[in-house]
Order: structure tokens, then sequence, then C-alpha cells
């Protein structure tokens, strides 16, 4: 009773929480453009590029000055002047040095933010992709219940004209028990898959807005152009065309470089920290006619300048030593980058030929051929001349190929926006033979 009371009161305050939340089915294009707009990671990311333009900005700061006084009090301060007046430090050689530090990290996140974006796109197809996947799976499936149902029906009548015994009707309907298990566990994965989808786009809404894919299969995808990939039979470049252009043109390797230009231009900055600066003052001092020698009043300007930040006792060379260290870091990290990136390359681009291959393999023969085999099997059981446990094994297979033709559609997919991620290159064209 008191749990009843609690879920009422829940109910009555916030009804919203049990409201079941309202599906939006998309298009890929929808997504990518709701998550280019609304993801709450890539609009943190944008403020980046603020945050380091006001870093250029305080870099090309001039210092403030200071106001210094001097006034001597009774005896000491007869024959000596008191003074009113400003200081200000001007830095030599460093002001230029730290404007264009901040200029490169700007650009760095710049750069950083177009990685982000690109990724941001990749993570959406890919997600919208394994939607689609799942519910053509799950469709396949209802598929086979529904010709199990079918096979059911028949059987039955067989068993009721005694043309079969009824371990026909027992065994069809074991098969749907088990059928059932498999369409829960996939409408299962269909409802990971939206929210996988979700996730990836990560939208700033507060509609509470649950985002499905519009396509429900792969099937009716003839030109391939809905998920933006390219036909199956599209002929590759070669492998070293795709390697140079991807090698000028990846984020990571441009984001690597950049990281050299920083690490270069702070080295600059932290040597001129060696370089002193000098100290401007000027003013206004006075004596009364108490404290002048002449008895009158007297009073005038003064200037003076020093010489600060000698480096003398300290002349930065930890500072200045990390600063080369740092640049060897990133020099190497590029050689790095560039190593795996070649090698990521390679690997994607077998991924993507073998996935064309498996794809093409299955549309030229497996899926034509096992669907003349189950409607040869149907028909042969319906007239008597086949078994059901032929049959059952022949409606298994050819399922079996259809899930194996949507894994393989869906890996084509995957593999291609793998190969988009490892080319950096949202609109590669497989017909170009130069790239």
């Amino acid at each position: 009773m008191k749990k009843l009371v609690i879920l009422i009161l829940i109910l009555l305050i916030c009804p919203a929480c049990f409201a079941e939340k309202k599906v939006e089915k998309i298009s890929l294009q929808e997504a990518l453009n709701i998550a280019l707009e609304n993801n709450i990671d890539y609009q943190s990311s944008k403020m980046n590029i603020d945050k380091a333009i006001n870093s250029v900005k305080a870099a090309n700061r001039l210092q403030n000055p200071e106001i210094n006084t001097f006034f001597n009090i009774v005896d000491i301060g007869r024959g000596n002047p008191q003074t009113a007046g400003l200081s200000e430090k001007i830095e030599i050689a460093k002001r230029d040095a730290r404007k264009k530090l901040a200029q490169s990290n700007l650009e760095l996140e710049k750069q950083n933010l177009d990685y982000v974006k690109f990724y941001l796109k990749m993570d959406v197809r890919e997600a919208y992709v394994n939607l689609v996947a799942a519910k053509e799976i799950l469709n396949v499936l209802e598929q086979r219940r529904k010709l199990l149902n079918d096979l059911l029906a028949i059987a039955k009548k067989r068993v009721a004209a005694d043309e079969v015994e009824e371990i026909d009707v027992i065994q069809t309907e074991i098969a749907l028990d088990q059928l059932v298990i498999q369409v829960n566990t996939q409408k299962a994965n269909v409802k990971s898959a939206m929210y996988n989808f979700n996730k990836a786009i990560n939208a700033n809404n507060t509609s509470g807005v649950q985002y499905d894919a519009e396509d429900d299969n792969f099937s009716d995808k003839e030109d391939f152009i809905a998920l933006l990939s390219p036909k199956p039979l599209a002929k590759l470049p070669s492998f070293d065309s795709i390697k140079e252009s991807s090698l000028k043109n990846r984020y990571d390797i441009k984001i690597a470089e950049q990281q050299i230009d920083v690490a270069k231009k702070n080295l600059v900055y932290v040597s001129r920290q060696r370089v002193p600066d000098i100290e401007i003052q000027g003013g206004y001092g006075f004596m009364t006619k108490g404290m002048s020698e002449s008895g009158s009043f007297t009073n005038g300007a003064y200037a003076g300048a020093n010489i600060v930040n000698i480096p003398l006792f300290y002349s930065y060379g930890p500072e200045i030593q990390n600063a080369k260290t740092e640049v060897n870091q990133a020099e190497l990290h590029y050689l790095s980058v560039k190593n795996k990136a070649i090698n990521d390359l390679n690997s994607a681009y077998e991924k993507f030929v073998t996935a064309k291959i498996n794809l093409n393999y299955y549309n030229d023969n497996l899926i034509k051929n096992s669907k003349d085999m189950i409607r040869v099997a149907q028909k042969n059981y319906a007239s008597g001349k086949a078994s059901l446990t032929t049959l059952i094994v022949m409606e298994q297979s050819y399922r079996s190929i259809v899930a194996g033709y949507t894994y393989a559609l869906a890996d084509y997919y995957n593999c291609w926006i793998e190969f988009l991620r490892e080319v950096n290159s949202e609109n590669f064209d497989l017909n170009e033979e130069s790239i």
C-alpha cells in the first residue's frame, strides 16, 4: 500500500516521467544535420575556439602601469622633493613571440574542432547503419516466423489428411518456440541500437524526442546513395594514390604538424625570457617652502629608466631545455602518427576490399540460389515430395543466408565508414583514378 501511494504521488508530481518518449524517424542526412547543430560535445568543443581567440587577445596585451609616490616626512624631507608619478614596464622581444604562440594554439584548436566534427559525422553514420542492420535482422526473423506459421498450417492439414505423422506439427511448433526467443532478443538489440544512435547524435534538446532511422532495411537500396556509400561494383583506386592523398589530408597528421609549430613557437617565447625588459618612470616632484633650502616653493617633472629582469642569477635554463624537449617530442609524435596512419589505412583498405567481394558474392550467387532453393523445397513439401525435416533444414539455411547478407551489407557500410575515417575524407569518390 505504501509503495502504491508513493507511485501515485510521483505520477501526480511528474506525469512526464511515465510518458512514452516521442519517436521521430529521420534520414541519415537529417541525423548528421541534427548532430552538427545540437550535439552537446561538439558545442562544448566549439567553445575552445572562443577561448583560444581570447588567449590571442590576452597575449597581445600591454603591461599595466604602476602608480608611484614618494613622500619624505619631517626633517628628512628638507632639501628632498616629494614625488608622484607612473612607471611602465616595456617587454622586449616577448609580446610578439607570445602572440604568435597564442595564434598557433588557435590554429591547433581549429584543427582539433575539424577533427571532432569529422569523427562526429562518422559516429552518427556508423550508428545509423547499425540501427538499420538490427531492424533488418528483426525483419528477417519475423519473415521466418511467418514462414514457419505457414508450414505449421500445411503440416496440420497434412496430418488431418493422414498424409504425414503428427511429429511434423510438433517439430514445427518447436522451431517456432525457438524462434520466439531469437525475435525477443533481436527486439532488444534494435532498442539498444536506437539508444546508441541517439547517443551518437547526443542532441541538446528538452523535448525528449527519441530519434529512429528512417530506413528499416537495406534491401531497397539499389544505389546506396541514401546511406552515403558507393555501389559495391564501383572500382577502387590504387592504394598508393589513396595513401598519398590521405597523408596530406588526415586531420591527425595536420594536428601533429601544428603541435610541432606550437612547440617551436613556445621555445622561442621561453628563450625570449632571457632578454631584459625596460621600465620607464615619470611624474611630478615638488618641495614646499618649509622643506626647500631656498625658502620658496619649487616643483618640476622627473623621468627615469630601469633595466629589469636581467638574467644574472637565473637564466631560464630548465624552462628552455623543457621547451626543446617538447619540440623533440612533437616531432617524434608526428612520425608516430604518420606511421600508424599508414598501417591503419592499409587495414581499412583491405577490410573494405574484402567487404566488397563478399557483398558482391552474395548478390551474384547466394541470394538468387537460396531463393530458388526455398521455393522448390516449399513446393515439394506441399506436394508430398519432401519431408518436413528437409524443408526446415532448407528454411534455416535460407534464413541464415538472408541474415548473412544483411550482415555483409552492414559490414560493407561500416567498412566504408572506417575507410573514410582513415582517409579523413567525408566525400571520397571511388570513381576518381587519381585522388
